[in-house]
């Protein structure tokens, strides 16, 4: 595993990734899942929600839960890939709805919602909308936790929640919004997954958003294999790195460490149902 970051100091409690593609990790690093998920319980991060962005991955999260006892699923069509399905959305989406609901190991719906960066025209935008708006149902459907991508559409993303009526436990995966975002998003019950991007020196106003987040609606993840922490930014991510952003925001926030660990994981248990930790609990 060539140029892969070394192992962090262990954590003092386990914890829990909320939100990472431990399935592409072998694409950018070589790390296979086994190989990442141990190296992840040497550091005490136990448990992971491994997310799909299409079928095929969301099939694939579903099978790698079902084999690995310290892993979740969740399940959806990216909000860019439905952007680029034209025709094909409906398809699609029938096509997922035979996913959700397939195991008890899928506990989330998403990453859903909506991605203006890398989709300006209005007819894909239209279909994002389409798409988020039928996983919002699904996750109500079956009492699943909805887990939002949102990059560039804060305000639609709320209007958008607004108007199809939440479900009653929303993840805002890869938080990137400032203080006045995270406060209407708090206001509304919804817990903030901070990853690897708020340790990031020029993300200043990323870590107010953080600074007003209480403990109990605070979530961190990977979304490996990218964003990966200061001081290992720009190189492959993985669960195990995870380590990096918890022990940075104990200090921002002036929590101890092991308070702060015991939190992440039971938040997560709490957006996402519990889940066993594979042995390497402690």
């Amino acid at each position: 595993m060539t140029g892969l970051p070394p192992l962090p100091e262990r954590l003092p409690a386990p914890t829990t990734d909320a939100h990472t593609h431990a399935l592409s990790t072998l694409e950018f690093s070589g790390l296979a899942v086994a190989e990442a998920l141990a190296m992840a319980k040497a550091v005490n991060v136990t448990r992971i929600v491994e997310v799909g962005t299409d079928v095929e991955s969301s099939l694939a999260a579903v099978a790698l839960a079902q084999l690995f006892p310290e892993v979740v699923a969740a399940v959806a069509i990216h909000p860019n890939d439905a952007a680029q399905l034209a025709d094909g959305l409906p398809a699609e989406l029938d096509k997922l709805a035979a996913v959700i609901g397939s195991s008890d190991r899928v506990r989330g719906v998403g990453e859903t919602g909506l991605d203006y960066f890398r989709t300006p025209d209005a007819a894909g935008r239209a279909r994002q909308r389409e798409a988020f708006a039928a996983h919002i149902a699904w996750a109500k459907q079956y009492d699943l936790a909805l887990v939002i991508h949102d990059r560039d559409a804060h305000h639609d993303i709320l209007d958008v929640l607004d108007a199809e009526g939440a479900p009653d436990r929303v993840q805002l995966h890869c938080f990137s919004g400032d203080a006045v975002f995270a406060r209407a998003c708090l206001d509304r019950g919804y817990w903030l997954s901070f990853p690897g991007t708020v340790t990031f020196t020029p993300n200043e106003s990323l870590r107010e958003a953080l600074d007003l987040t209480p403990l109990d609606r605070l979530l961190v993840e990977t979304d490996a294999p990218y964003l990966t922490a200061v001081p290992n930014r720009g190189k492959p991510n993985s669960s195990y790195l995870m380590a990096h952003t918890v022990r940075f925001i104990a200090e921002r926030k002036g929590i101890d460490l092991g308070e702060l660990c015991t939190a992440l994981a039971a938040n997560a248990s709490a957006v996402f149902g519990d889940w066993g930790d594979g042995g390497g609990n402690g």
